[in-house]
């Protein structure tokens, strides 16, 4: 199903259609509705460009979940740290 985003709103907010696509899957992406290979895919980039994206929003490449966080701090606990 296409969106269509009207010239005169893009024009507002400053961003060509490019710009539009590459902030709507960051954004998608940090609120956890897209995964990364989904928003690399929508904005038409390689990983690389879009994890370069992400970092200049200040957008976290990668969330650990609780398990991994747990995990971490199983093995610091081992470690003695």
């Amino acid at each position: 199903m296409p969106l269509v985003i009207p010239d005169e709103l893009l024009i507002e907010v400053g961003l060509d259609e490019r710009e539009a696509l590459v902030e709507i899957a960051c954004r998608l992406f940090e609120r956890g509705k897209l995964t990364l290979w989904s928003a690399v895919k929508f904005a038409d980039m390689s990983r690389t460009e879009f994890e370069d994206e992400l970092r200049s929003r200040h957008i976290a490449v990668h969330r650990p979940g609780l398990d991994e966080l747990a995990n971490d701090l199983a093995a610091l606990d081992r470690l003695g740290v």
